[in-house]
């Protein structure tokens, strides 16, 4: 937290913030930052399903006659009081200073007191008022703020879900695809349409049945077993006239921490060892176009993340969620143990933004890839699209190409691609 982003002071005149709601139709936090000069701006926090222990704490209200206790009135309460008291009319130099300003007022370790959500939604607000106030595109704020050269990352997009994110017919969580031969995010996007629309043909044949989207977009027909997932993720691929592979791969989310137990892996009815789930993920990786799995073991198995990367060897990325939390202390863990080679990058699981770009810099020093994420419960905000080219992501994960909380990011690359200079 002492790294300094450079710039002008910024003073701010006001904060302030309101409950709305996210992809899901639960609460989260959207809130204003005024600055003394006349810029201003707002942000809204994502919300996950699938969560790391290690996480920053989303502050709920627990109030069960109120969105089954999912309520944040109490954490906009925080940003329209306690926060709103103690920097309005406080002037900061930087981004770093800010956040750790937010920090240093909540005083707990995981941010339970004032709120992840609450904060983080400062956090934003403050960096895009700064941004309007430099009369700066949002990514080229966060580009300068992070001393990197800003870039277009390459979609990593939701075709199949089950775990969390789809109700559990299936066990794992998601099956993803990218486009290693498309050059441009437009071209992207068109690839995947033709491979989403061939699979919702495969669904309605198969499974009789019309289409159920799963919290990020994606499918969610009722596969006999998460191989079967996989499966017709290829079909897909070859129904819309594509080569498996070359043209388009595959990427998992499997969430292993969501189906262990201390009797081992619950996935589609057996129960497996470290070992055989290891050797279920080789298999997988060797019959099916894989190039990531993400979450592939439960978050606590340092041991066992260190032996699947073993197996694995520069075949595919290792990617660690859970594993990690967006956490520098983690991720330092993870480079030591050589337990991973990637980075699932999600802002809202340390709460500001100074400590996701920490975990950043620390990846990008170990030469590690970086996959800038969304969460399942999203907004139609697009600040992640700014972050993802701003912070030269390697990837964005963002969900499928349906629901408007998806498309705002991917239209937002869409933008930033016909304006050039990326």
């Amino acid at each position: 937290m002492k790294r300094s982003w450079g710039g002008a002071m910024s003073k701010i005149e006001s904060l302030s913030a309101l409950e709305i709601l996210d992809s899901r139709g639960r609460p989260t936090v959207l809130a204003y930052c005024r600055l003394a000069d006349g810029g201003a701006a707002s942000a809204s926090v994502p919300s996950g399903a699938s969560t790391g222990a290690a996480e920053a704490l989303e502050l709920r209200d627990g109030d069960k006659a109120r969105y089954g206790g999912l309520g944040c009135l109490q954490a906009v309460a925080n940003i329209n009081g306690e926060i709103n008291r103690a920097l309005a009319g406080r002037q900061f130099e930087s981004q770093a200073a800010l956040d750790q300003r937010l920090l240093d007022l909540d005083g707990s370790p995981n941010k339970a007191r004032l709120g992840a959500n609450a904060i983080l939604a400062v956090s934003l607000a403050f960096c895009r008022a700064q941004a309007a106030q430099r009369q700066s595109p949002l990514y080229s704020h966060l580009a300068r703020l992070a001393k990197e050269t800003p870039r277009l990352p390459r979609p990593m997009i939701n075709l199949f879900s089950g775990g969390a994110h789809g109700g559990g017919q299936v066990t794992i969580q998601d099956t993803q695809l990218v486009v290693p031969a498309a050059d441009t995010i437009q071209r992207t996007l068109e690839v995947l349409s033709d491979i989403f629309r061939a699979a919702a043909d495969l669904t309605a044949e198969r499974y009789d049945m019309r289409l159920l989207r799963a919290d990020e977009g994606g499918l969610a027909p009722p596969f006999e077993s998460s191989e079967a997932m996989l499966s017709a993720a290829v079909e897909a691929i070859e129904r819309a006239g594509y080569q498996p592979g070359t043209e388009v791969a595959l990427t998992l989310d499997v969430a292993a921490s969501q189906f262990y137990s201390s009797a081992g892996y619950q996935l589609d009815g057996a129960l497996r060892t470290r070992e055989a789930m290891i050797d279920t993920l080789e298999r997988w990786c060797a019959d099916y176009p894989i190039i990531s799995i993400e979450d592939g073991l439960q978050e606590a198995d340092w041991e066992g993340w260190v032996q699947l990367r073993r197996r694995l060897p520069g075949r595919v990325m290792i990617l660690g969620d859970d594993l990690l939390c967006t956490n520098a202390d983690r991720i330092q863990r993870a480079i030591d143990l050589k337990a991973a080679d990637s980075l699932l990058l999600k802002v809202n699981q340390m709460g500001t933004l100074t400590e996701a770009l920490a975990a950043l810099k620390l990846a990008r020093r170990a030469d590690w890839r970086v996959v800038v994420s969304a969460r399942s419960g999203e907004t139609e905000d697009d600040w992640l699209a700014d972050l993802a080219a701003g912070w030269a992501g390697d990837y964005i994960k963002v969900g499928s190409i349906t629901q408007s909380e998806r498309l705002a990011k991917y239209n937002r690359l869409l933008a930033l691609e016909a304006q050039g200079g990326l």
